[in-house]
Parts: C-alpha cells; structure tokens; sequence
C-alpha cells in the first residue's frame, strides 16, 4: 500500500493471497437503478485492476429515509445487484445508515495467486501505455448536476461507467503486463503519476492519444470541470512537463477526476500489439496506446499534443 496501489492484498498461502477494497461514491445520474450499477462497477474495478478475481461483496449505504421513499433505496440497490451478478459476485451483506446524501458502494473481496497480482509499481522503462475507457466522466458529472448535459450524452456516459474492467482485466492477465492501475479519482495524470513513482520510471504521453468521451472538451471549454478534477491538475503539476501548446482544457481533461474508469496498462512492446487485439476481441470501451514509460528515476511526466 506504500505505492498507493489499488487494493490490499494478503498471502493466506503460497498460492492463494486475498484482496479487498471499499469504496462508495455519491449519485452522479438521476436514475437510482443506474446509480446503483456505476457505484458497484466502481467498487469491484480495483479488485480487477490488482489481477485479482471478485468473490463477495458487502453493501455500504447511506440513505435520507426521511427525505426519499425507500423505493428508490431498492433501485440502487438493485442496480448493484445486477452489477455483481455479470461480474459472479455473492453480495452477502453489508451496513447502511441515515445520511442527509445518498452514497452507495461495496467493500468487496476477491482472491489472486500471490505470483500473479498485478501492481502499479512495477512498470519498467519501454513498456507501452494502454488505456482501455475514454476520459471525460469528471466533466459530464459536472455537466449533468448542472443540466447541461442530453439525454444521449448522459446514456453514453453511463455506459461506460457501468462496463465491468472484467474482460480488460482478463486481458491484460492473458497476454501478460508489467503493471497496472484504473483511472478514477485521481485522473489519469494523477494515477499515473502513482504508477511512475512507485515504479521509479518516468512517462510520456500524447494528448492527440487520449480517448475522450464527445462533447467534453466543448463542455470544459465553457468552464464545465468539477473541482476536484481542478485540485488534481494542481497537485500533478509539480511532476509534469506540459508542451508549451497545450491549452489549459486538454490539461484538465488529462486530470479529470473519473468514476469507474479504465485500466491504464503497462506492457513490454513486443506485447503490446498482442494486448489491443485482445482487448479489442472482447469488447472493452477503448484501446488506446497512449504513450510509454522511460528511463527517469524522478518519476516525471512529460505530456506532447
């Protein structure tokens, strides 16, 4: 937990470790049923992203039972539920309290052979980059609070955040890579900043690379960005050198603060090839090589158009 990785892991055996994280989030869509998907892929996405396969979770709720019919309780939780179920997940219990602000999550648990757990602090210089969900759920969260944001925008938006890393995850453990982490909270620029101090490697990456979700870069540029995806750019700065071209919007997209975010792989070149088409072959919402680490033990990230 040093690096900052993505989950706890726990050698119960020399062939079986346990891993085990928490997390809740507070509703980012209207609809509780979907509300309650995004939370749960959410939570079970560093159980993947440690290499590790989900077993059990418990529900983590807070809930105004003053303030809303608990028929909506019912749909969040049956947005979880359904979630957990396509990821072969036993939801077995749980807490929940009264809270002024609905919040839903899972504490959830899995298993992974203690040679083959994936970390984000083992990535080597020439390994490849790949992201593997587009940018830009920070901005259209936003965007939604606010309505400013369509119909279509907002189902699009919830697809990919309600797209289990499953199968990414079950490519990148096929083909074989260095290291791993998912995009959320910390944007990408942060979480990979994570990858390359823990690794002692440093990174470059190409803005014209990057995948990001239509309408957000029109979205930021009328001022559209929540604050913690603000407060992210702020703190990664220090450890990032920006071409001089780019615009203070594409350096917030890079920062945007995610919910339920790709995998960003780290992979030798002679895979990487491999690793896009199998992660094409199975579906996942992007395939995007968009960089790769370097020979810097300050850990630096350099960001090109």
């Amino acid at each position: 937990m040093n690096t900052a990785d993505d989950a706890a892991v726990y050698r119960l055996s020399p062939d079986l470790a346990v891993a085990q994280t928490v997390d809740y989030i507070t509703p980012l869509v209207d609809d509780p049923y979907q509300f309650g998907r995004i939370a749960a892929t959410n939570a079970i996405s560093d159980i993947y992203a440690m290499g590790a396969r989900p077993l059990l979770a418990l529900n983590v709720v807070a809930f105004p039972t003053e303030a809303l019919p608990m028929s909506v309780l019912s749909e969040i939780l049956r947005g979880g539920s359904d979630t957990a179920r396509d990821a072969d997940v036993r939801i077995i219990g749980g807490h929940s309290i009264d809270d002024k602000e609905p919040k839903y999550g899972m504490a959830v648990t899995g298993i992974v052979h203690p040679d083959h757990v994936l970390r984000n602090s083992t990535g080597r210089p020439g390994n490849r980059l790949i992201l593997t969900k587009p940018l830009g759920m920070g901005i259209i969260s936003t965007a939604i609070k606010r309505d400013l944001a369509g119909p279509e925008l907002i189902a699009r938006a919830v697809a990919v955040m309600t797209t289990l890393n499953k199968h990414a995850a079950e490519a990148a453990i096929d083909v074989g890579v260095d290291a791993c982490t998912d995009v959320t909270g910390f944007g990408l620029l942060g979480h990979l900043r994570e990858m390359t101090a823990g690794s002692g490697v440093g990174a470059r990456i190409s803005v014209a690379r990057v995948p990001v979700m239509d309408d957000v870069i029109d979205l930021a540029t009328h001022g559209v960005v929540p604050g913690g995806s603000k407060r992210n750019l702020a703190y990664v700065e220090p450890f990032v050198t920006f071409d001089p071209t780019l615009t203070d919007v594409q350096r917030l997209v890079l920062a945007d603060a995610q919910t339920s975010g790709g995998l960003l792989l780290a992979v030798a070149p002679d895979r990487a090839a491999q690793l896009c088409d199998a992660l094409r072959a199975r579906g996942v919402p992007a395939v995007a090589e968009i960089g790769e680490l370097v020979d810097d033990s300050s850990g630096r990230i350099s960001v090109t158009p």
